[in-house]
């Protein structure tokens, strides 16, 4: 079964499990592309690792604009629908309803 919590940290994780994704729709798809890197990769051997660029990548693609999204990381387009399979997975398993059971296996 899912962890045992509290009514209202389920209700906090609930919440914020909603209100994440619409902070994200409005930082605008640039908000991440400008900065240092905080990449060990980068920092320590200045090359680039598998997920160098997938913040950024996944932000373009969360707002359609699928050529950056492909030029920052292509792994985005593989990480980002199985992320959005878990989170409606945590979502189901808050409200006792879990949609997808395999995640189960996971943890």
């Amino acid at each position: 079964m899912f962890l045992e919590i509290d009514n209202l940290v389920k209700k906090l994780i609930l919440i914020s499990l909603l209100v994440s994704p619409i902070v994200l729709l409005f930082l605008g798809k640039d908000y991440f592309d400008t900065g240092k890197s905080i990449c060990f990769s980068q920092l320590l051997l200045e090359k680039e690792c598998l997920g160098c660029g997938l913040t950024r990548g996944i932000m373009h693609l969360l707002h359609l604009d699928f050529k950056a999204a492909w030029e920052f990381n292509k792994l985005s387009f593989i990480i980002l629908p199985f992320a959005l399979l878990f989170w409606v997975h945590l979502l189901g398993k808050l409200i006792n309803k879990p949609f997808f059971k395999f995640f189960d296996k996971l943890y």
